[in-house]
């Protein structure tokens, strides 16, 4: 199966009205500014959406609403985050006639499945699709490692053709590679560890903080992939106190506040989620306040 996603890919942030139901109208607005800012692609659903948070009727009629925003100017994929493969195949199976482009798998949740399960896990779902599957590999935040000889069985199903690579090891980048050669498209799926990962072949790179800096999220991916070491670095320098508030266990909200601060979107989470208060949210301001005061002029760098 042949597959095109590379490029700058936000986890795009599910947007609220205050009585806690999905507000569509914010959704779109936001999705057509990173259309807007250049983006490549975008993943629905994922952490940063809440997944877990919302309902099987939610989730589908979100994933039907941007897909019919985005009009296929953008790849779309849809995060599945649910606690059984049987469960999850349906999902999958509820999203093929929607026009979606592909599917980010996740281990079961809940349960941590040994190695032979969270194999029969993917295998299940593949093998009940068409859609291209990216493998969701975060062993930090769901305790479960999908690695290389794990993987190896993985490459056997053909519709398994990406990898979202965020156990934080830059090293697992060059062992994909060296192992699979180019079967496997290869994402970096941590914020504070893109440029290194560009450097080292990742060809696209999954970013809470890219809802809110796509422009500077761009940029670095292009002067990364074009060599440009030295100007890549100034902007992964300015950008990297920002990139910190998508490694720790509050970054969606980290992200919202964000996003709020630069009229992007709400800060609005669904419980168990409480927006941020006291030195967490102070922190958070600053940052993003010292990095717009900071923000770098990219027009200097002749990007398209």
């Amino acid at each position: 199966m042949k597959i095109n996603w590379q490029g700058v890919f936000p986890a795009i942030s599910t947007q609220f009205h205050d009585d806690g139901s999905i507000n569509f109208a914010s959704n779109a607005t936001m999705l057509e500014a990173l259309i807007d800012e250049g983006i490549d692609g975008i993943i629905a659903l994922g952490t940063v959406g809440e997944n877990a948070s919302l309902s099987a009727e939610e989730k589908r009629a979100f994933i039907e609403h941007t897909v019919a925003t985005v009009k296929g100017r953008i790849t779309v994929i849809a995060g599945c985050t649910e606690n059984t493969a049987r469960a999850a195949a349906q999902y999958v199976n509820d999203l093929e006639p929607l026009g979606i482009d592909g599917i980010m798998l996740l281990p079961a949740v809940v349960y941590r499945g040994t190695d032979k399960e969270v194999l029969a896990h993917y295998q299940y779902v593949a093998r009940s699709t068409r859609l291209p599957i990216m493998i969701y590999n975060n062993p930090v935040s769901y305790g479960v490692d999908i690695d290389l000889d794990m993987t190896a069985i993985l490459a056997a199903e053909p519709n398994i053709v990406a990898i979202k690579e965020s156990s934080t090891d830059t090293r697992r980048i060059t062992e994909l590679q060296s192992r699979f050669g180019d079967r496997f498209t290869i994402f970096c799926g941590v914020d504070d560890i893109a440029l290194e990962s560009m450097l080292l072949g990742a060809t696209g790179w999954i970013s809470g903080l890219t809802n809110v800096f796509p422009r500077e999220s761009v940029a670095l991916y292009q002067l990364a992939r074009a060599g440009r070491i030295e100007e890549a670095r100034e902007i992964y320098r300015w950008f990297m106190p920002l990139l910190r508030l998508d490694t720790i266990p509050t970054l969606v909200q980290c992200i919202k506040l964000a996003e709020q601060m630069l009229e992007r979107g709400s800060e609005n989470v669904r419980l168990p989620r409480l927006p941020l208060e006291g030195e967490e949210r102070a922190y958070v301001e600053r940052t993003v306040n010292t990095a717009l005061s900071q923000r770098i002029d990219l027009s200097k760098f002749n990007l398209n």
